[in-house]
């Protein structure tokens, strides 16, 4: 629909989205299982 810098400005708007919810969404996982892997190996 737009061409030059909004069609630029666009594309990388979503990409950055789509990379920004996917941070989002595996985040919590690998925290959480680093946490888990650090917490059991601090308890023991």
């Amino acid at each position: 629909m737009y061409d030059g810098v909004f069609g630029n400005y666009t594309r990388w708007a979503v990409v950055f989205l789509i990379i920004f919810v996917l941070f989002i969404l595996l985040v919590p996982y690998a925290g959480a299982a680093a946490t888990g892997v650090a917490g059991a190996t601090a308890g023991y």
